[in-house]
């Protein structure tokens, strides 16, 4: 039973992750809906797999009642993260994923109550986003414990892969999302820029809808919080565009269309690319006295969201949890993130 269950083995996140996984020679069993991608991935992994389809609960359940934890990569998780979490209650294994989702975080902090009476641990965004920048707001908020404002920011340059730019374009029109006074209400996408310095360059930023937004409230119980990506000169222009085409980008129509020419792309950079391309993250915290920055630098997102997922997976194995609905560094503490060895912090 000291099995990890790995759903949307394929994709190309969950492609790095089984890999990282046959690497630390730990147990799995590989899932989701493709039965042939399945047994081609089972074949050239040695591990055993079972299709199952995120529509079935009967059989989500007897799915993961097969291992320990559930490592949950088949997004955009809005439309997958509850099914699979019920199918974890009900089976009381342990829930994690690679969400960035913020719908996603608040709708399973709601199942806090229930994985405690469970004796289970609920957390998703176990990879590029969460563990570093929640890793790094909690850091901030040690070192100003007043803070009534925090701010991050990163800024990675290998491109998306396919799983990503998929729930990029489900959030298109919607705008960006920001927390104020410990409620998160949305924005424009057109509304916030800023400069960021993140030590080795700088560049700017725009506003971005990211899962801190709703798991740095937690870690760290600051009100205010926003987050910043860096972006591009053609980035900038295009997201100053969204002013205009907000009414247009909202239609389900448009959304397919994308999505049609999503599935015709690479599924994701090059492993030469991600090696290329690290990390940046920036944060700042603020109160109506002080402030205090610090800035950190690690893996390309995708290399990191496999060894980070896998990483706490193994704790999970060896009954390293708290019960309930966490985030990263409330489980972990904010040096997690070091235990990943091309992680730097400044401070």
């Amino acid at each position: 039973m000291n099995k990890i269950i790995i759903y949307g083995s394929y994709g190309y996140t969950g492609k790095l992750i089984v890999e990282e996984c046959k690497r630390k020679k730990l147990d799995a069993i590989l899932s989701g809906r493709n039965k042939t991608e399945l047994e081609k991935q089972s074949e050239e992994s040695g591990f055993p797999f079972e299709a199952v389809s995120i529509d079935d609960p009967e059989g989500l359940e007897k799915l993961v009642a097969q291992g320990k934890l559930v490592l949950h990569c088949a997004g955009p998780f809005q439309h997958t993260a509850n099914a699979m979490a019920t199918a974890c209650l009900k089976a009381g294994v342990h829930y994690t994923d690679i969400t960035g989702e913020i719908s996603v975080f608040e709708s399973l902090a709601k199942l806090d109550a229930q994985a405690k009476e469970k004796g289970i641990m609920i957390m998703p965004g176990t990879g590029f986003d969460v563990v570093p920048s929640d890793c790094l707001a909690v850091h901030l908020k040690k070192k100003l414990p007043a803070a009534t404002h925090l701010q991050l920011a990163f800024a990675t340059g290998a491109g998306p892969s396919r799983g990503t730019t998929k729930t990029s374009i489900e959030g298109l029109g919607h705008g960006s999302a920001i927390r104020e006074n410990g409620k998160i209400i949305s924005i424009p996408m057109h509304e916030r820029f800023k400069e960021i310095d993140f030590g080795v360059k700088k560049m700017m930023a725009a506003c971005i809808p990211w899962g801190d937004v709703a798991t740095a409230y937690r870690s760290t119980g600051i009100p205010n919080i926003e987050v910043y990506m860096g972006v591009t000169d053609s980035m900038l222009q295009k997201l100053k565009l969204t002013k205009y085409l907000n009414w247009l980008l909202k239609m389900r129509w448009v959304k397919n269309i994308l999505l049609q020419q999503v599935d015709k792309k690479p599924a994701g950079p090059s492993t030469e690319r991600r090696e290329k391309s690290p990390s940046l993250f920036w944060g700042k915290v603020w109160d109506d006295k002080n402030e205090y920055t610090a800035t950190l630098s690690t893996l390309n997102g995708y290399s990191l969201t496999a060894k980070t997922s896998v990483l706490i997976a193994e704790k999970i194995l060896a009954d390293n949890f708290k019960p309930g609905y966490q985030t990263p560094a409330m489980a972990y503490g904010e040096k997690l993130i070091l235990e990943i060895s091309e992680t730097k912090m400044n401070f």
